[in-house]
């Protein structure tokens, strides 16, 4: 959950255990917001999922607004706030009983537990959309949010034919989402894998290649700038993001998802390598990207091109060159199941095919 302020402002928070005494059978985490007033929104938001029943907000006080969660099933929680714009971000985990079930074919069912054994859901997120652009193209008319959202929905049906698993999109239209929402959708559907598709862009239109990210802190200036682009906010914030990390990487899959990273943007290299000219390994680097904050499974950022690029926009623009780069991202997640679940699948990669 996620509450939007006009600017910044102090706030505290606290659980309170249930109490059938006085007809509050849930625990109730609330938010208190110091010098605030209310905005014209929804004052109770009915939820009656498996984890959450409802939440309220109200004016508490003359300067304080309050947000209280009603909760049904409850493990831990965490909440922190981020700029640019100011919003605090709550995130509760609990046991959920149910949940939102995706319908498998019968006659796919079958396929699904030895093809995809360990790996069972894969949430895939198209970065940006709606008003939030993306990078530029340097063909006019072309950005990132077009780019990716097609590279994902190849991806996803890739991921479907080939590995059986089940695959949901964050987005798969043109809209808008905050970063916090598309991890929120990826643990909320109980992912087993996190991947967010974004295409680079820097001022250099030389620059050019292939780079896969994982979360983690770092100095490299580079990464740091990717990292700042993509959070849409400056590198002072993102220094100021140290100590929240700090507390939530105890509890981050760190090593799986750097070890996927590195099978993705291996498989990457390996695949498009003999297929196109001038293919560059930027590598695999780690950085504070907000979209993986908090993710409970392993997850990575992957940087397909530099649409910055007049050959690598071509390239994205380009359905084959899209296709292909899904079918490398589809042999590095296989080996990364691989590694986990030996002979959990049969994934055979196709034959070379050099051109473009």
């Amino acid at each position: 959950m996620v509450i939007d302020a006009s600017r910044e402002t102090r706030f505290q928070n606290n659980l309170l255990k249930r109490d059938p005494s006085i007809n509050k059978p849930y625990p109730r985490l609330y938010v208190d917001l110091a010098d605030a007033r209310l905005g014209d929104v929804e004052k109770k938001l009915p939820i009656n999922d498996s984890l959450l029943r409802a939440v309220r907000a109200g004016q508490y006080t003359r300067d304080t607004v309050r947000v209280a969660i009603d909760i049904k099933s409850f493990e831990a929680y965490d909440i922190f706030s981020l700029k640019n714009p100011f919003r605090i971000v709550i995130d509760v985990r609990g046991e959920s009983k149910g949940g939102s079930v995706i319908e498998v074919p019968r006659d796919k069912q079958s396929l699904i537990t030895p093809f995809c054994l360990g790996v069972n859901r894969i949430v895939i997120d198209p970065g940006h959309g709606g008003r939030d652009y993306g990078a530029p193209g340097y063909l006019r008319g072309v950005h990132e949010k077009q780019v990716v959202l097609s590279i994902s929905k190849r991806l996803a049906e890739g991921f479907r034919k080939k590995l059986g698993c089940e695959v949901l999109l964050t987005r798969e239209t043109d809209t808008y989402l905050t970063l916090e929402e598309r991890t929120a959708i990826a643990n909320t559907e109980k992912a087993d894998l996190f991947l967010s598709i974004h295409a680079n862009a820097v001022r250099d239109n030389r620059a050019f290649g292939i780079e896969t990210y994982f979360l983690n802190l770092t100095t490299d200036e580079s990464s740091i700038s990717v990292a700042a682009r993509e959070n849409a906010t400056s590198r002072k914030n993102i220094s100021e993001l140290d100590s929240i990390l700090q507390d939530l990487l105890n509890n981050a899959k760190i090593n799986e998802s750097s070890r996927l990273a590195t099978y993705v943007q291996n498989a990457m290299i390996d695949y498009l390598k003999p297929r196109y000219s001038r293919i560059n390994n930027k590598g695999v680097k780690q950085a504070p990207f907000y979209v993986l904050l908090g993710a409970n499974m392993p997850s990575i950022l992957i940087e397909t091109a530099f649409i910055s690029n007049k050959r690598e926009c071509r390239r994205l623009t380009d359905p084959d060159y899209q296709s292909d780069v899904c079918e490398a991202i589809i042999h590095g997640v296989s080996l990364y199941i691989d590694e986990m679940q030996p002979k959990a699948h049969f994934y055979q990669q196709p034959a070379v095919d050099v051109g473009g």
